[in-house]
């Protein structure tokens, strides 16, 4: 009895030892939470957007901002599934900013990506409060989102409609979809009311406008892509287009294969704070550029010319 009772006590200081340090690693840094803030009123067939900001409490100086648009096919998925990632980036002391944007069919796919535009307007004018750089905001997303970030991060059209320049500094995308929509589109030849047809329309030409692959030029921001392994072989396929056309306009933009992951795995292990690639990220967001030092650099090129 005595064997058993000492072995249940060594268990029980294992398991507490190992609270204690799930606790020193996170839940002493300390953050603030605000959630359901209004970036976008109701328009037309647009409901109100929401997003909510995971940020350090510490404002002893401004911090690295990253803006999650969420994924689930263009027409599901909401922000507050990610809370979690929110506080797990917080606490490694950046801002996180996860967004709702409107969703098929209530939406086109232009007016999901207008919205997701919108919000980085809303973050560039008002992130300082909770802490976070405005010349430092990267935009991700996963899936569905990582087709809005990376069509919203290339195409400036987006920022010119709103009258500004685009703040984007850098861009991570995981496991995105649509970066080939209109070959997707063109080679799956869906019948009228497929969910996808509801997004992008019956217009091969909107396909075109809706396909990052399609947007990329040499001034664009600068990418970090993740891709899973054995994800959708038509996410497979669209980023290895993407890659390879990357190569004529951002050769050595960072690209990691996750042999193992399916598609959903590529976010749910942001899910797990010891994750590597909250590090990897990291230290490459430290690389970018912000926005400031961009154009600097670009004026500087267009004088040497």
């Amino acid at each position: 009895m005595k064997s058993e009772a000492r072995v249940a006590l060594i268990v029980l200081t294992i398991i507490l030892g190992a609270f204690l340090l799930t606790l020193s690693g996170c839940s002493f840094n300390r953050i603030t939470r605000s959630k359901d803030i209004l970036y976008q009123p109701a328009a037309r067939s647009i409901a109100d957007q929401h997003l909510s900001v995971f940020a350090p409490k510490s404002k002893k100086e401004l911090h690295d901002v990253i803006i999650f648009v969420h994924g689930g096919n263009w027409n599901s998925g909401r922000k507050s599934q990610y809370n979690f990632i929110g506080s797990n980036w917080a606490k490694r002391g950046v801002v996180y900013v996860i967004i709702d944007y409107p969703l098929s069919p209530s939406a086109k796919y232009n007016e999901m990506a207008e919205s997701t535009a919108k919000s980085v307007k809303w973050v560039k004018e008002n992130i300082a409060e909770y802490g976070g750089n405005p010349e430092r905001i990267f935009l991700s997303g996963h899936s569905a989102g990582g087709h809005l970030a990376a069509l919203v991060s290339i195409d400036d059209q987006y920022f010119k409609n709103l009258s500004i320049e685009n703040p984007v500094v850098g861009t991570i995308l995981i496991d995105a979809a649509g970066l080939d929509m209109y070959g997707y589109l063109m080679e799956e030849k869906f019948p009228a009311g497929n969910t996808y047809l509801n997004t992008f329309t019956t217009n091969p030409d909107i396909w075109k406008k809706a396909t990052p692959l399609y947007h990329l030029h040499k001034n664009m921001p600068p990418m970090i892509i993740y891709r899973g392994g054995k994800s959708y072989p038509s996410i497979i396929e669209s980023n290895e287009k993407f890659i390879k056309a990357l190569q004529d306009y951002a050769p050595g933009t960072p690209y990691q294969i996750q042999e193992n992951k399916k598609h959903v795995p590529m976010i749910t292990q942001f899910f797990n704070p010891w994750n590597g690639r909250y590090g990897e990220i990291l230290g490459w967001m430290k690389g970018v550029e912000g926005r400031k030092g961009m154009r600097e650099e670009r004026e500087n090129a267009a004088i040497g010319n």
